[in-house]
């Protein structure tokens, strides 16, 4: 397994794993999968020198993936935090994948300038619980029962780390 910087031609492929964590439900708040040209934005946005998008490959095969976006953008207080988000195709679920890109993520961010990371997720989501708090990160804030699927009430947690100065 390598890590790498994504590239326009891996789009489609990142899409695919996003939307197979919709279609499981609870593992993001969105509830309608998206096209490629849907996230066409959203993927210029992460640019390799400040907000990366990283891949785990296998040969060409992409097994994973992880973000480094801004956390309330334009704001000069917060500029040093930004918000780590991370999915892994179900068939590379629980074979490490998520930990390689997490641990290439947490080297990066004193060369992107990088103090603290923030990772949103919904309460139920035990998996990103477990791989959040075996590398250092730390509940920060619960907003209790304000995600909604269907008749069902979860809460949205926000898990920080500091990274070393």
């Amino acid at each position: 397994m390598k890590i790498v910087l994504a590239q326009r031609k891996d789009l489609d492929d990142i899409v695919d794993i996003y939307n197979q964590a919709i279609k499981m439900g609870r593992c993001t708040a969105d509830t309608e999968t998206f096209s490629s040209d849907q996230r066409m934005m959203w993927f210029n946005s992460h640019t390799p020198e400040k907000f990366p998008l990283l891949l785990a490959k296998d040969k060409d095969t992409l097994l994973g993936y992880l973000t480094i976006s801004p956390y309330r953008e334009g704001r000069k207080a917060v500029q040093r935090t930004a918000e780590i988000s991370y999915y892994v195709h179900y068939s590379h679920h629980r074979k490490g994948v998520a930990t390689r890109l997490m641990n290439h993520a947490l080297e990066l961010c004193p060369s992107l300038n990088i103090r603290h990371l923030i990772a949103i997720l919904v309460g139920s989501n035990q998996g990103s619980i477990g791989l959040l708090e075996k590398h250092g990160f730390e509940r920060w804030g619960c907003f209790p029962e304000i995600v909604e699927f269907g008749n069902d009430r979860m809460d949205h947690l926000y898990y920080g780390f500091r990274l070393p100065t």
